[in-house]
């Protein structure tokens, strides 16, 4: 038996405004605001709810009902459930009802989609379990298998989830650790006990999520038929790890690309071979043991062609702001003040950094596209500007810095 393992990850950062240092001690909101010549965090979330949450999510309820063999797993950040909760009850709910199937996991990751793990243990443990009880909370289900902001791991994080009773990890499938070995399958993390891990099949994901609507690519345009003839093709493989954004589904990849056509042939192009099945993460997991052990001394995360922690903390700029930021967590826990706290909490999403990158060639047009500020020195100054004020809070409580 042979598995597709689509996994979607949603996450919608709170956008820092432009923030001045004459905004700094006088005004306290850095993110939600209308403002000349740039779109807020609640018109970006209503535009993608209605380009690729909405429509996806109906696009998905249709299939998994017609095909009872169709399984997805998705992960779904704190940020992006409460701009949901409060700008889109409709694309909230139609998560509601994609989960209700019962054919649909969900991934246990951090709350605030932050790099916590590589700077503060208490933090990044407070964030999980705010996850964590946010999705028992909204979708009725407790995550079984965990992963990182940006698919971010190394032999440390898996130690820890198997230690915190998760059944599996995700990451993405570099070459560079995999070497020889194929992704298509279940392997353990070096050091753990019971924990699996389940690697990204990049190559195959990224046909979809990159390269679907690039009419200069030598396999477009790319079909159902011709995707599933490439997976048959490789006939001692477990399960293919389709790992991607959510918002590749009518954002990234535009509908008139063609993608939600591709969506809705893939089961029944791929149920069409015998063996031939979907399973959640979960599933796959309970289902195959692993062939091998996989060692990631050095992380790894699912960005850039370096694969590594680069796109978010490659220059002196993200790495100033991010020591800054966990450097005030002391005192900022200590206050006892939610607002305050979870304006940190915010800032601490990894997006703010990714905007601060300064990778020119193919990555830097990837990060330019996400990026809502002109370059990365704009996105240094407003994060900077609202620590300061984050300072400034600080010392109006009496708190020595």
């Amino acid at each position: 038996m042979k598995a597709i393992v689509l996994y979607l990850h949603v996450h919608q950062p709170y956008r820092i405004k432009p923030y001045t240092i004459f905004d700094t001690a006088v005004d306290h909101e850095y993110f939600d605001a209308e403002y000349e010549d740039r779109t807020s965090n609640e018109k970006i979330l209503h535009k993608v709810a209605a380009k690729s949450y909405i429509p996806t999510n109906k696009k998905l309820i249709e299939l998994l009902k017609a095909h009872p063999e169709f399984k997805v797993s998705i992960s779904i950040t704190g940020t992006v459930i409460e701009q949901l909760e409060k700008w889109s009850p409709e694309a909230l709910q139609s998560f509601v009802d994609l989960c209700a199937t019962g054919q649909v996991e969900i991934v246990a990751e951090t709350y605030h989609h932050s790099l916590a793990f590589f700077y503060s243990r208490a933090e990044f443990e407070m964030q999980v379990d705010m996850h964590r009880r946010k999705v028992q909370e909204v979708f009725g289900q407790t995550p079984q298998v965990f992963r990182n902001t940006e698919l971010s791991y190394n032999n440390d994080l898996a130690y820890w989830a198997d230690k915190a009773g998760y059944k599996g990890i995700l990451t993405e499938g570099w070459d560079k650790v995999l070497g020889w070995r194929s992704p298509n399958y279940v392997y353990r993390p070096q050091y753990t006990n019971n924990i699996r891990l389940l690697m990204k099949n990049y190559k195959l994901s990224d046909d979809i999520a990159f390269r679907f609507g690039n009419q200069a690519w030598n396999e477009w345009p790319l079909t159902a038929g011709k995707f599933t003839h490439w997976l048959n093709s490789e006939p001692d493989a477990t399960n293919f790890n389709l790992f991607m954004d959510y918002e590749t589904f009518g954002e990234h990849q535009w509908s008139e690309s063609g993608i939600f056509e591709f969506l809705e042939q893939l089961p029944a192009q791929w149920l069409k071979t015998e063996g031939n099945t979907f399973m959640t993460v979960s599933e796959v997991i309970d289902s195959y043991d692993p062939v091998g052990q996989v060692d990631v001394p050095e992380t790894i995360t699912w960005a850039d062609t370096e694969r590594d922690l680069s796109a978010w903390l490659g220059n002196p700029m993200q790495t100033e702001a991010i020591h800054a930021l966990y450097g005030v967590q002391e005192q900022i826990i200590a206050t006892n003040d939610y607002t305050l706290i979870e304006d940190w909490r915010r800032l601490q999403t990894s997006d703010h950094f990714y905007y601060m990158c300064t990778k020119w060639f193919t990555d830097g047009d990837i990060h330019a596209y996400f990026s809502p500020y002109e370059t990365p020195y704009e996105a240094f100054t407003n994060f900077m500007n609202a620590y300061r004020d984050l300072e400034f809070r600080l010392i109006e409580k009496g708190v020595t810095l």
